[in-house]
């Protein structure tokens, strides 16, 4: 008699248990939705920029802030760089306009906390730049040099 062996079943992305035969605990209990990428990356450049702008509205003036996937580069871009932001100067009626690139900061961060580092320090540059000041001032967050 050829006994039975209960078969393991693999969780390859570690949300447990999914199909019909998993219900939810309770009526109206929905399993929390996973953020992807994007979304967590638009969290933390929403905490970053509104902590920023809220100390440095009066002097910043209208800035656009955004996220792009990639920067979009020439054919003839020679450079071993790849941008990590952007920094275009309002003129008229044209807001100041400030994009940071999700896909480069992701690579250079090993885990979140790394990445909300990289994103602060960027933003912060960027706005130094547009203020005229030192990177620490803008931001007390910002790693000094003695760090």
């Amino acid at each position: 008699m050829e006994q039975l062996v209960p078969r393991r079943r693999r969780d390859r992305r570690g949300r447990g248990m999914r199909g019909p035969a998993v219900l939810p605990l309770e009526t109206g209990h929905q399993p929390p939705v996973p953020r992807g990428s994007r979304e967590t990356f638009d969290r933390i450049m929403l905490d970053v920029v509104s902590a920023i702008d809220e100390r440095w509205s009066d002097h910043l003036g209208l800035v656009e802030y955004a996220v792009e996937d990639t920067p979009d580069l020439p054919d003839d871009w020679d450079s071993g760089r790849v941008p990590l932001s952007s920094l275009v100067r309002g003129s008229g009626s044209r807001p100041t306009r400030l994009v940071v690139f999700r896909r480069p900061l992701e690579h250079r961060a090993a885990d979140r906390a790394d990445l909300e580092a990289i994103v602060l320090t960027v933003v912060v540059e960027q706005v130094a730049e547009l203020l005229g000041i030192e990177p620490s001032d803008v931001d007390p967050r910002y790693p000094s040099d003695d760090d």
